[in-house]
């Protein structure tokens, strides 16, 4: 019988760069509204969005200025290590363990290109040993925090009392684009923030809670919903107007469908806690499971605080319901480009 893997710690971590909504929304306004036609009735989006603050990897007036790859991906690199060294430390910390004792390190981001990847340079700075196996992963988007959950469990399971690091990071204000004038863009303007989060997993005693089950599900013909479209200038979002009554109408059944390959139904679980991925987004999750309005606080909670900041934004709910006592079975999903939705069980540890 295979040894259930477990959550032996959670660290989440921001850049220095604190934004208030209202300053981004008078920036946007400066940077948008002359050339923009149809700006003020867009620009409710940052009213309307539920976020209060986000944080960024560089200072507001940085992304009012001409920018292209070569400084979108300077900036990359140097915010993404910067962040991954420091929420790495935190989880670490918390297990009791130094860089030298993990195995495995899986490093999720999509928000950035570099080669070598994030976790190879800040390996030097953090003390990984040399045998230390990688595995970076891009292309998750929001689901990749829940994603890389499953992929540093099942690497956990497979390799008996080795210890795994996940680390998720995220630059996604390097997506905000002057030249671009669309709505998916100033509502990425309005929603996006930078964040990383970072877990520490092994099989044996103790811990945080067991990582149960966890799976997948793709919809077909639906590759224009999220993503990116990639050009001379950097990444710019696509953002699809039905992501809310797609998640709404489809969400719950999928959700359902994942869990009963493991046995588990959804009157099972104690908690379903979720990316939040926008206001409406969240309002649209609780419909879809039947949930009261307003349940999904933790949800709001990150949201209002952080912005959507794709993959960490989901482990930064789940870092906020262990603190406040995490419930027996939480099932932790997220959507994400695919279009995907992933799930990831846990059972709190007795």
């Amino acid at each position: 019988m295979l040894e259930s893997v477990k959550l032996v710690s959670l660290a989440t971590a921001v850049p220095p760069h604190g934004l208030a909504q209202r300053d981004v929304a008078a920036a946007a306004h400066r940077a948008f509204g002359a050339r923009f036609g149809d700006f003020e009735r867009l620009a409710k989006v940052f009213e309307t969005s539920g976020i209060i603050q986000r944080y960024a990897v560089r200072p507001l007036e940085w992304y009012f200025e001409p920018l292209g790859w070569p400084e979108r991906s300077a900036a990359y690199t140097a915010g993404a290590v910067a962040l991954f060294e420091d929420v790495a430390n935190k989880a670490l910390a918390a297990a009791g363990l130094q860089a030298r004792d993990v195995d495995t390190v899986v490093t999720v981001s999509s928000t950035g290109i570099a080669t070598p990847s994030i976790e190879a340079r800040a390996a030097g700075r953090i003390g990984f040993r040399a045998d230390i196996e990688r595995v970076p992963v891009f292309g998750l988007g929001c689901a990749g925090g829940v994603c890389g959950l499953s992929i540093a469990a099942r690497l956990a399971q497979a390799r008996p009392g080795s210890v795994v690091l996940l680390v998720a990071v995220e630059l996604c204000s390097l997506a905000f684009r002057l030249d671009t004038l669309t709505k998916a863009n100033i509502v990425a303007t309005a929603l996006f923030g930078d964040g990383a989060a970072a877990c520490v997993l092994r099989t044996g005693a103790g811990g945080i809670a067991a990582i149960e089950m966890s799976g997948q599900h793709m919809w077909p013909d639906t590759l224009d919903i999220m993503g990116w479209a990639i050009d001379a200038e950097g990444f710019g979002v696509i953002f699809d107007r039905a992501i809310p009554p797609f998640a709404e109408a489809h969400m719950a059944p999928a959700v359902s469908a994942i869990l009963e390959r493991a046995g588990i139904g959804l009157g099972d679980v104690d908690r379903l806690a979720f990316h939040p991925g926008g206001k409406k987004v969240v309002s649209a999750l609780e419909r879809a499971f039947a949930l009261a309005p307003g349940v999904l606080d933790h949800e709001r909670a990150i949201l209002a605080a952080y912005g959507n900041m794709s993959a960490p934004t989901a482990l930064f709910v789940l870092e906020r319901l262990i603190a406040a006592g995490l419930p027996a079975r939480t099932v932790l999903t997220a959507m994400g480009p695919g279009f995907t939705s992933a799930c990831v069980s846990l059972q709190r540890a007795a």
